[in-house]
C-alpha cells in the first residue's frame, strides 16, 4: 500500500452516477480523501457511515470524499441504500481493479488524504478511531457521537 509522503497516482474511473471522476481534476478544487472499499467487508461497514458523517458536516475548505468501490455499481447502490450514504462513489472495475492496484490496496477499506499537490498525506488501513478524529478535524466534522460504541482499531 502506497504510504504518506508518495505521489497519489492519478486514477480516471466511472462513478456510481454513471458520469467519470478523475482524481486531476477533483484536486483543482482540493484535497481529496479517497476511501477504497468492499461491499462484504465487515470492517468497510462499520467505517462507512462515519465517514458519511464527515461528508455530512464538512465545513468550507474540508476534502472532497470519494469513496471508490470493488464492487459492481449494482452492488455498491445497495451499499449505499443500507448503509444510508450519499458521498459520491467510483467504480473500481471489477476483476482488473485499475485503481486499487495502483495504490497498491490489499485489505479494505484503505484511506488516502490527498493534498492539492498530489502528495498522500494520511494512508491508513482498516479501521482506526485516532485516524477518523483526526480526518475529522480537517473535515471540520466529529465522526462520533457521544453514544458511539466503536472499537479502537479493526483490521481490514
Amino acid at each position: 500500500m502506497l504510504a504518506a509522503g508518495k505521489s497519489a497516482p492519478d486514477v480516471s474511473l466511472e462513478d456510481l452516477a454513471g458520469g467519470r471522476w478523475s482524481l486531476a481534476d477533483a484536486l483543482k478544487k482540493g484535497p481529496v480523501l479517497l476511501a477504497f472499499f468492499k461491499i462484504s467487508c465487515p470492517t468497510c461497514q462499520l467505517t462507512f457511515p462515519f465517514l458519511q458523517r464527515l461528508a455530512d458536516g464538512a465545513g468550507k475548505g474540508a476534502p472532497q470524499l470519494v469513496a471508490v468501490s470493488q464492487d459492481d455499481a449494482a452492488g455498491t447502490a445497495q451499499f449505499h441504500k443500507r448503509f444510508n450514504l450519499s458521498m459520491r462513489t467510483a467504480i473500481d472495475k471489477p476483476r482488473t481493479y485499475p485503481a486499487s492496484n495502483a495504490y497498491g490496496i490489499s485489505h479494505v477499506p484503505s484511506l488516502f488524504l490527498i493534498e492539492p499537490d498530489g502528495r498522500i498525506s494520511v494512508a491508513v488501513e482498516g479501521f482506526s478511531k485516532a485516524h477518523l478524529e483526526k480526518l475529522g478535524e480537517r473535515f471540520g466534522a466529529a465522526p462520533f457521537h457521544g453514544d458511539d460504541r466503536v472499537p479502537v482499531m479493526q483490521p481490514g
